[in-house]
């Protein structure tokens, strides 16, 4: 089979980004979102005969159709299932020693089985009104009779591709009006090439309701993802409830998630609806599930097992149907090996797990992410700034980002409110050099040693303002203040800055 590629651009508009009322979706990789009305059509032509397909490749490439020809009916098959295409043209006799068309209609009822809206033209030289009506009413679009007329074969092809590519974008436009409800003004960003499985395992997973656990770095944007999960699912019109539960008080946690009725407790002067009702036919998401405490991981277990619930200080049992969706920075096998999370919990949690690279792999989307948030505080803060220079690109590509792309949110923010030109340059994102910004000997540090150095640089950039390093690195206030201890690095004056 010949192949020829192709590279498709940048599904965007001017502004960089593919956009409608409330979602932004931006890949280049992810057909299933999205795909360009005015790339050449692809077609596939199967004929046994080498001289019919020589003659066949240059009339549809002379039209600039794309073309992959093949010789045998099981080909015809495979080439299907590995790419995709606008129309089939496909021969009805394969066998020397045959004229009945039996072959192609076989393979018509086969390929139709693939795709069913896939237009397909049959061709034979011993066309009869009555193998073209068998054919027609099999479900080919049309027939053509050899030998052919260009004119009338490049016209017929042209006609039902385009109808078809037509139907193909009807349908995409469909699911991103899906995507539209409910999400205010989500943006997901994913051009690099690592990102192109988080986008496939969106569209492959979304509209179902496996349970997602997605995993990486603090900041690396694990929360959008969540929400474009719900936004592509089939409970897209119900509510999508998130939970920190790493920010959760132990004492508060059952509350907070099942809720609670009145006298349960101290201050339970009213009863409490908690975060599994509130999600009740729609999607919960956990974010920093490791920090989940291991008495109530058997609660959390049971109504992932169950769907029943008991709010704190009542015995009646109510069902909830939620989809759950959660993540974390740590490594939660690590965890169940050292008895700080439990197993089965995590097999409830990962029917499937999506791992969220982190932004200094995935530098392509820097860019983009830039002038979405140039974009977004520019307007928040009513400010005219039409881009940045080079050399704020430039620095703005070259730095780590320990704390990834809320870091990049966070840098954009300042940088704007600092701006006083028309374009922000690279004095106004208050980076360090690429030098400074990464240790020479990282490779050579531990886990924790880096930890430290991170949370140590987060303190230094923001003042000692605990609030605002913790936020940067995606941590509660509770969870960063034992990291401090942790790594000997408690301030005091810290403490005593945000009083």
């Amino acid at each position: 089979m010949e192949t020829r590629e192709s590279i498709l651009p940048s599904p965007v508009d001017a502004t960089g980004f593919f956009s409608r009322p409330g979602v932004t979706f931006l890949s280049d990789n992810n057909d299933s979102f999205m795909r360009i009305n005015d790339q050449p059509y692809r077609v596939l032509i199967a004929d046994d005969q080498p001289a019919v397909l020589d003659a066949l490749k240059l009339l549809f490439r002379s039209h600039d159709f794309e073309v992959d020809t093949v010789r045998s009916p099981q080909v015809v098959l495979e080439s299907l299932a590995l790419r995709e295409y606008d129309a089939v043209l496909l021969d009805l006799n394969y066998a020397r020693d045959t004229t009945s068309g039996r072959e192609g209609i076989e393979l018509l009822d086969r390929v139709r089985e693939i795709d069913n809206q896939l237009p397909i033209i049959v061709m034979t030289a011993w066309g009869t009104i009555d193998l073209a009506v068998a054919a027609v009413r099999r479900g080919a679009r049309d027939f053509i009779q050899k030998p052919w007329d260009d004119e009338r074969l490049i016209s017929t092809i042209t006609v039902h591709a385009e109808l078809y590519r037509a139907l193909r974008q009807g349908q995409r436009l469909s699911a991103e009006n899906q995507l539209m409800r409910n999400q205010g003004r989500t943006t997901f960003v994913a051009q690099a090439p690592a990102m192109r499985p988080v986008s496939e395992a969106i569209a492959q997973i979304g509209p179902s309701d496996a349970s997602v656990l997605i995993t990486g770095e603090h900041g690396s944007g694990k929360e959008v993802v969540a929400q474009m999960l719900h936004a592509v699912s089939r409970r897209a019109d119900k509510p999508l409830i998130t939970v920190n539960t790493g920010g959760l008080p132990e004492g508060t946690f059952e509350s907070e998630l099942f809720g609670h009725v009145r006298g349960a407790f101290t201050d339970a002067r009213t009863d409490r609806i908690g975060r599994f009702e509130m999600a009740d036919g729609g999607t919960l998401f956990l974010d920093e599930i490791a920090n989940v405490p291991i008495r109530q991981q058997a609660r959390l277990l049971r109504v992932l097992e169950t769907g029943e619930m008991e709010r704190v200080g009542s015995s009646r049992t109510q069902k909830v149907n939620v989809r759950v969706i959660s993540a974390t920075n740590a490594d939660l096998k690590a965890a169940c090996a050292n008895g700080s999370f439990r197993e089965d919990l995590l097999f409830r949690l990962n029917t499937v797990e999506i791992h969220l690279p982190p932004l200094r792999e995935r530098r392509e989307d820097i860019p983009a992410l830039s002038a979405h948030f140039l974009h977004k505080y520019t307007q928040r803060y009513t400010k005219q700034i039409d881009g940045f220079t080079p050399e704020a690109m430039e620095k703005l590509l070259e730095y780590y980002w320990p704390g990834n792309v809320r870091e990049l949110d966070h840098t954009i923010e300042r940088a704007v409110l600092m701006c006083r030109e028309e374009k922000i340059d690279a004095n106004h994102l208050g980076l360090p050099s690429a030098s400074s910004a990464r240790t020479s000997n990282l490779s050579d540090m531990s886990l924790e040693e880096v930890e430290a150095q991170l949370i140590g640089k987060a303190l230094a950039r923001y003042n000692g303002n605990v609030s605002q390093a913790a936020e940067v690195l995606g941590l509660s206030r509770g969870t960063f203040y034992r990291r401090m201890e942790k790594h000997g690095l408690y301030v005091p004056s810290a403490v005593k800055k945000e009083k």
